[in-house]
């Protein structure tokens, strides 16, 4: 019976080093699955989320636009440029954006800086708010919407400047994230209450929207942590 061939034994010297490294390669390319979060499903997207296609001025107009579009506005990010005061306003767009959702008698509610925690609302249904910071020599800050992640594939959703669906892995999304402060908030309306609603700062959301000129608007948020 013929057996296999096999490289003569100073081949397999020669080769060696070059073996291990296509084996390492080939290890890091599967890399394990995130763990598990608590309560959580493994993979959610929010197809339904409208996408304004923009680039300019930080992506805020259309970010959001598709956060009030998704709470049932009608809306276009041209409509927003004024009341976000752009262009020219960009240094002051984290509480112009704030100030522009009350107006259209939205709570703003903040987020805690952690991935769980912006997971936990995305599968809930509601789509994250959010800045993170793009590029890698020459960095400036993006606004944009969280819709989705997958912990099998390490990578979360967004609706960000040009691109509908813009991947980018967890550790990339991380650290751009905390770049730019950690800020991340969710668009709601009075009577829907986040997951797992912080009840503090719901209340606080909610005085901030009567502070706006919302009184009505904050009277329901209050009355819906009540009747939690």
């Amino acid at each position: 019976m013929q057996g296999r061939s096999r490289l003569p034994t100073p081949l397999l010297t020669l080769f060696a080093p070059v073996l291990v490294v296509l084996a390492v390669a080939g290890c890091a390319g599967h890399k394990p699955p995130a763990p598990p979060i608590k309560g959580l499903p493994d993979r959610v997207e929010l197809n339904s989320v409208p996408f304004f296609r923009g680039d300019t001025e930080q992506g805020a107009s259309m970010a959001l636009a598709s956060a009030l579009s998704q709470q049932g506005v009608i809306i276009t990010p041209g409509l927003l440029d004024k009341s976000l005061h752009l262009p020219g306003g960009e240094d002051r767009l984290q509480a112009s954006l704030a100030a522009t959702a009350q107006a259209y008698g939205m709570v703003v509610y903040p987020l805690q800086d952690d991935l769980p925690a912006l997971f936990t609302q995305v599968a809930a249904g509601y789509p994250v708010l959010l800045r993170y910071t793009q590029g890698s020599i020459w960095t400036s800050p993006r606004y944009a919407l969280l819709v989705g992640y997958d912990r099998y594939k390490q990578h979360v959703l967004l609706r960000s400047g040009n691109e509908r669906r813009k991947l980018m892995d967890f550790a990339s999304f991380s650290s751009a994230w905390k770049d730019a402060g950690h800020w991340a908030v969710l668009v709601q309306k009075p009577g829907q209450l986040p997951a797992n609603v912080d009840r503090q700062r719901w209340l606080k959301a909610a005085n901030d929207l009567g502070q706006a000129g919302q009184e009505q608007a904050a009277s329901q948020a209050t009355r819906a942590l009540s009747g939690q």
